[in-house]
């Protein structure tokens, strides 16, 4: 069952590959699909990240050391600090919010 799943998910995958490498290139220069096609990938990983950050194993919201962490890397990415610094950050201050 587990294997048929992953079969599936994969032809389901390459189908829909297929189908995009179809579309006309009329349809993909149209000012809205490329603002939609840019924002999309955006808003599909911060809900990633929201959902990692305040969910709980059993649905519910927990309020951590990944809400804090969340929090010092959105202040060192405002600040424009390299990409390094903002992940060592971050896993710092989880790391001090977690000891304490």
């Amino acid at each position: 069952m587990t294997w048929a799943a992953i079969v599936l998910g994969a032809l389901g995958c390459y189908l829909l590959k297929l189908s995009g490498l179809a579309v006309p290139p009329r349809v993909l220069d149209h000012p809205v699909v490329s603002r939609v096609a840019d924002l999309i990938p955006v808003a599909l990983l911060a809900a990633l990240v929201a959902v990692q950050v305040v969910a709980t194993d059993d649905g519910s919201l927990a309020l951590d050391a990944r809400v804090l962490a969340l929090g010092a890397a959105v202040v060192l990415l405002l600040l424009r600090t390299p990409f390094l610094l903002v992940v060592f950050g971050a896993a710092l201050v989880a790391a001090l919010a977690r000891f304490l």
